[in-house]
């Protein structure tokens, strides 16, 4: 027996250096270390051996399953390299590579992400909500009366179950509320949605963000020194900021933020020339924000629906304003359309990635 296994052997490694290729190469392995291959039907004849020839043919046996698997798996690892050099043989590395695109930020994103360092640094948490909002966080608990003309069809977007697409991030205000006791700080980005005709300046959904503050001796001063502070850092520290009287229903006394920017400023940061505004050429007040202190009745509305009184208006006071991102981001780039902010042109979001 132990001649047979000698041939056996050495026919085995003379079959795997004739092998040509990985077909061959398997069937080979299965001739030999499959079930009913040579090397299983000559360990099953050991039973027929006498106790002395065991030991021994089971040595031979284990040493030809060894240098077979050895052999195999060299010449595997040799077809493989040569067909790996055979796949590239027909190419040419002196060849230009295909260029590939790198990603970047939309300048919406950039400009929050931004926007939210600024307000981390005055100890503003993000706090978000659903788009899709009852009357009651939308109009209701913001003291706006049933016949506001933002409450109407031709403003705001309803679905047909009552609820609607929110027109403002101040329906995230009550939602902190309700869920937070005083004090708090929190910012609000997100979209909101009013029936506008889409233009330049106008677009259906657009990106807002809403600031809240609420605490014991919050004054007006304080949401004067945060809106000229975060401006400033926005816009660099010569901007001038000024409050005018206005009316919003959830705030009282109520103002609209105005901002002068340095033509400097903004010339240093519009590219390229061709996207310049008008406004570029001279120093002009811009109108870019809404702000005053919570209105009272603001605070009896959370306090019904959390069904205590942590928010009593008697002890808490607190500021709101907010302000529209595309107009920011538009100031900021020079740029004099907002459709193309949701256009999706690769070219436009390529020139303005970084850009903040």
């Amino acid at each position: 027996m132990k001649s047979l296994i000698q041939q056996q052997q050495d026919a085995s490694l003379a079959a795997i250096k004739t092998a040509s290729d990985a077909a061959a190469l398997k069937e080979v392995r299965l001739h030999y270390l499959g079930k009913s291959g040579a090397i299983s039907c000559l360990s099953e004849q050991m039973r027929t051996l006498s106790k002395e020839e065991r030991p021994a043919i089971g040595q031979l046996l284990n040493q030809w399953r060894n240098s077979f698997t050895e052999v195999l798996e060299a010449k595997e690892k040799m077809l493989l390299d040569q067909a790996d050099e055979a796949s590239f043989a027909s190419l040419d590395p002196s060849l230009p590579g295909t260029a590939s695109w790198q990603g970047a930020l939309h300048p919406l994103t950039l400009l929050t992400n931004r926007i939210v360092q600024i307000f981390r640094r005055l100890g503003f948490a993000i706090a978000e909500g659903p788009d899709i909002d009852d009357e009651w966080h939308c109009f209701d608990a913001l003291n706006t009366p049933p016949d506001h003309p933002a409450r109407q069809e031709q403003d705001t977007f309803y679905l047909p179950d009552g609820r609607l697409l929110r027109t403002h991030t101040s329906t995230v205000q009550i939602r902190a509320m309700e869920q937070t006791s005083p004090p708090l700080r929190i910012i609000a980005p997100g979209a909101a949605y009013r029936r506008d005709e889409i233009d330049a300046t106008h677009l259906s959904q657009f990106t807002q963000m809403e600031v809240l503050c609420v605490g014991e001796g919050i004054t007006l001063g304080d949401l004067k020194g945060t809106a000229e502070f975060f401006f400033r850092e926005l816009f660099g520290p010569e901007t001038e900021c000024r409050f005018r009287p206005h009316f919003f229903p959830f705030t009282e006394p109520s103002f609209e933020i105005d901002v002068r920017v340095k033509p400097a400023f903004l010339a240093s940061k519009c590219t390229p020339a061709s996207f310049k505004a008008e406004f570029l050429k001279e120093e002009k007040w811009l109108e870019l924000a809404g702000c005053g202190m919570v209105d009272p009745s603001v605070f009896e509305a959370v306090n019904q629906q959390r069904s205590d009184q942590a928010y009593d208006p008697e002890k808490i006071s607190g500021f709101a304003f907010g302000f529209g991102l595309e107009r920011l981001v538009m100031i900021l780039t020079g740029i004099s359309d907002i459709r193309m902010l949701s256009e999706n042109d690769l070219r436009f979001l390529k020139r303005f990635a970084g850009e903040f």
